[in-house]
């Protein structure tokens, strides 16, 4: 059997993201060689797999070999969700309807990352249920509790972090709900630090955008945003933070969150229906528009609590394969 896994996320701005590091670690995972699936003669696979999906851009190829199997990888459907706030313009819309042809005619399967986002998939789509395969993801193993040494005092000074902060990581984008984690921290009285590309960039930006203007009257001052940081620092960045707070108004799966818990760094996290399925019922939730019942779970965040199953990218990797042969 011969597999090619699209490489495309790992080239372009999602490096970063979810879907770049998805991509890197179930390569790793797996043992197999990823492609550029733009660049290179498909028919020569058994099965190909897709990594990026992006419902207002054509994400599925228009035809496709006899003999072969494709498989696409849909993280989630939010800006379909909250229309208002992604809005697709003519063209997207456009091809958002091509897309759901093509990947009705073209596509023998599909992963997610959720049964949250399954049920969006099945909706949206129209797609077979049985077809849909959620395949959860995993925090890589750099992610771990550190001893104290002196780089405490180096990545203090270098990133400008206070004794005591609670920290987001990620975009910024309407469902992460940020103009409720700002007014939540301030609250609590607890310094603000944000891990981000985007919100180290928010004075260039054009806040009166549809997907900008929720950002519009954030009172930044005092929010600490260092922008990307590498993983050598985000890891350090994690052990140092007082609390890590995922603020989400819905989610495809809440990476960071993973990733926070295995540095030892307590969790605050919304009640939302991925966040729920992810952390389990052992868990105390706080309201996503209450700041004021965020600014409690801040004061007095989850610690050691149980997850319903572990999560590693060998299990991701297992249940990939598994799928692969199901589909030869």
């Amino acid at each position: 059997m011969k597999v090619a896994i699209d490489i495309g996320p790992t080239e372009n701005g999602d490096s970063v993201r979810g879907k770049g590091v998805y991509t890197r670690e179930l390569l790793v995972a797996t043992g197999l060689a990823g492609v550029d699936v733009s660049k290179t003669d498909l028919s020569k696979y058994n099965i190909v797999q897709f990594t990026r999906f992006n419902p207002f851009f054509i994400s599925v190829p228009f035809t496709k070999p006899r003999n072969i199997k494709f498989i696409l990888t849909i993280y989630d459907l939010i800006p379909l969700i909250y229309p208002k706030h992604y809005p697709s313009g003519i063209r997207g819309w456009i091809k958002w309807h091509i897309n759901k042809f093509l990947i009705r005619k073209n596509i023998n399967a599909i992963i997610t990352i959720s049964e949250t986002s399954k049920k969006d998939i099945c909706r949206f789509l129209r797609f077979d249920p049985k077809k849909v395969h959620v395949i959860y993801l995993a925090s890589r193993l750099i992610f771990k509790k550190l001893e104290i040494s002196e780089w405490k005092v180096e990545v203090k000074k270098q990133y400008n972090l206070p004794d005591r902060f609670a920290l987001y990581v990620g975009d910024i984008n309407y469902n992460k709900n940020i103009p409720n984690l700002v007014k939540a921290c301030k609250l609590a009285k607890m310094p603000l630090v944000i891990v981000g590309k985007q919100a180290a960039e928010i004075e260039n930006m054009d806040l009166n955008h549809l997907e900008l203007k929720h950002l519009k009257n954030v009172d930044w001052a005092g929010v600490i945003r260092v922008g990307f940081v590498p993983d050598a620092d985000l890891i350090k960045i994690y052990n140092l933070a007082t609390v890590y707070v995922q603020p989400s108004l819905y989610e495809g799966f809440g990476l960071p969150v993973l990733e926070a818990l295995a540095c030892g760094t307590p969790v605050v996290a919304t009640k939302t229906q991925c966040l729920v399925e992810i952390l389990g019922d052992d868990f105390n939730y706080v309201g996503a528009n209450d700041p004021k019942d965020i600014a409690k779970g801040i004061l007095n965040p989850n610690k050691g609590s149980k997850l319903p199953r572990v999560y590693t990218w060998h299990q991701t990797a297992k249940e990939t394969t598994e799928l692969y042969n199901t589909l030869t």
